[in-house]
């Protein structure tokens, strides 16, 4: 591993909830969160947090999270096949809800993926995504925790 690991987070799409709770770990832990957007993003002050905002354009968050992931860092996206991307590199990755996404379950989450876009390419309304509840959220301060822990030892 190159340096200390890194939280790195799709934050286009990230509920505002889970941004706080990143903000709170990255002062307890002191790892270095960085939220990656086509955007501007607003951040607390702080030397553990900042934004990075990137050209438009499709993917460009993906991309620049990419490039820059190392092994053992943590990456938080919706993404499936940005999530693919990173655990190749030997990264982590968990979605807003807590969900990890491992070796084991990404060939049946991209397939299911596509398989969804498929359907809405079809025409066919496949409804979004459900709505976000507060043991989703518990369910991601969880998996960051064990990673956090993880991290420390």
């Amino acid at each position: 591993m190159t340096g200390p690991t890194r939280i790195w987070v799709d934050a286009d799409a990230c509920p505002g909830v889970i941004r706080e709770i990143l903000f709170r770990a990255a002062e307890r832990a002191q790892v270095q969160v960085t939220l990656v957007a086509n955007q501007w993003l607003r951040t607390p002050p702080s030397r553990f947090i900042r934004a990075l905002q990137v050209p438009g354009g499709f993917d460009a968050a993906d991309a620049a999270i990419v490039e820059r992931v190392q092994p053992g860092d943590l990456v938080v996206t919706q993404d499936i096949p940005l999530a693919a991307l990173v655990l190749e590199k030997g990264a982590q990755a968990v979605n807003p809800r807590g969900e990890r996404y491992t070796p084991d379950n990404m060939a049946e989450r991209l397939s299911m993926r596509n398989f969804m876009e498929e359907l809405r390419g079809s025409g066919v309304q496949t409804g979004g995504p459900s709505v976000f509840h507060a043991r989703d959220t518990q369910a991601f301060a969880n998996q960051l925790d064990r990673w956090l822990a993880q991290r420390s030892r």
